[in-house]
């Protein structure tokens, strides 16, 4: 965004599994289309190893089809059930989810229902918008869910679905931003609307240029 430029920021959060690759496909989305000085698939993945210890986030700024600036918050959570003292007490303050599952782990699909009610159960007057995201479809020998299935959960629950894999970079922007532009449309329509008690949409009024960018503190485990 540029200074004076007034736009709207989205929170979006990824919740799934633990290793279904969350954080692979948030970097990947931030970063953009893979280039010539980028690791090479496999140091990648060893690189995308550790899991998220509790919550991270990035961001990432777009320009919508119908011209509205919007500035994604991205929200990265731990899988892990340790972790989710820290994660639930986000669920509130979201206006859009990623529901993540690996389309190589039959189990990571199973528990999808249980996150979609694990969020469902926080929600007040402010409904997420929600999208189903099958991750690591360039691995088609150990795939284990089909399309078809997936299609058919998504539709059940009221939410589009889409294939990606954060190593071939397939959909990744698609889901991302398919998921903004319905948050945008919701808006308009007045399904979603501005308060200021609640951050899961801001309208931010740019008037003066920005100072040098600053190191985002991540939260911690006293947020739980």
């Amino acid at each position: 965004m540029e200074a004076g430029d007034d736009y709207c920021q989205f929170r979006v959060l990824l919740l799934g599994d633990s290793a279904v690759g969350k954080t692979s496909l948030l970097r990947r989305y931030v970063a953009g289309a893979p280039g010539a000085c980028e690791p090479e698939p496999e140091a990648e993945a060893e690189a995308e190893a550790a899991p998220t210890m509790g919550v991270e986030f990035y961001s990432r700024a777009l320009q919508l089809p119908a011209g509205s600036r919007v500035k994604l918050q991205l929200w990265d959570t731990a899988g892990q059930e340790r972790f989710r003292c820290i994660t639930r007490s986000f669920y509130r303050n979201m206006v859009g989810v990623l529901l993540v599952f690996d389309m190589t782990n039959r189990k990571s699909f199973d528990h999808i229902r249980d996150w979609h009610e694990e969020v469902m159960a926080t929600q007040g007057p402010h409904k997420a918008i929600f999208m189903l995201v099958g991750h690591k479809s360039d691995l088609q020998s150990t795939r284990c869910v089909s399309a078809q299935e997936a299609e058919e959960l998504a539709a059940s629950l009221g939410m589009a679905f889409v294939e990606t894999s954060a190593r071939s970079h397939s959909n990744v922007d698609l889901a991302f931003n398919t998921l903004a532009d319905a948050i945008q449309q919701a808006l308009r329509q007045g399904d979603i609307k501005l308060e200021e008690d609640w951050g899961g949409v801001r309208f931010i009024h740019k008037t003066q240029s920005p100072g040098p960018p600053k190191r985002k503190p991540r939260p911690g485990p006293c947020q739980c």
